[in-house]
């Protein structure tokens, strides 16, 4: 009884927000809202989505990226309101679901394959069978 009324009100908290799907491995960029004193304005955190947590209204995700040559992580819920838009650059394809072992890699061993889109895969495929 109470995880039925627990559901409902998550699934009403959840239609307010929409943003695109992404996952673990994509490149996003996230525009925040920053308010500093009176003024508010919107700041762009660009990074690897490593980690997606939770369920429902409680879903988290966190996004790395490298500043200055420190490694700067942010975790962000997905039905946040501070949360103006969220872009993504990238799709990528992880062999994992969650990518912590970035943590301790840099350069050219952080990068992630490039997910395809199984449309311009299957359209490959009769023009290879017909030749």
């Amino acid at each position: 009884m109470a995880q039925r009324i627990f559901d409902s009100i998550s699934s009403e908290q959840l239609k307010d927000r929409t943003l695109p799907k992404f996952g673990v491995g994509d490149s996003v960029k996230v525009h925040v809202k920053i308010k500093e004193g009176d003024k508010e304005r919107v700041q762009v955190f660009a990074g690897t989505v490593i980690a997606r947590d939770g369920s429902g209204h409680t879903e988290t995700f966190t996004v790395r990226r490298i500043s200055y040559g420190e490694g700067v992580e942010r975790i962000f819920p997905v039905c946040c309101r501070s949360i103006e838009k969220l872009e993504l650059e990238r799709a990528g394809r992880p062999r994992r679901a969650k990518l912590y072992y970035l943590r301790g890699r840099s350069g050219k061993k952080t990068k992630i394959r490039e997910r395809t889109s199984a449309s311009a895969a299957a359209s490959a495929e009769p023009a290879n069978a017909t030749a």
